[in-house]
């Protein structure tokens, strides 16, 4: 079985920082109803928004790293 490492900060109020072993994404949002917006280093943007029941959203887009 792989090690895989992943930690979470809460650096603000509303703001986390991410960290795996590839890459770190900065996460913005998400009260108690809001969406929240990510920031990867690899380029990935995601929204994401938990809705009521059994439904939740999420939307990612992938930049194309240069």
């Amino acid at each position: 079985m792989p090690l895989t490492f992943r930690k979470s900060f809460r650096i603000l109020p509303g703001v986390r920082l991410n960290i795996n072993r590839r890459s770190w994404s900065i996460t913005t949002g998400g009260g108690s109803h809001g969406p929240r917006h990510t920031r990867s280093s690899t380029g990935r943007r995601t929204t994401s928004v938990d809705l009521p029941g059994p439904f939740g959203w999420r939307h990612t887009r992938t930049a194309k790293r240069r």
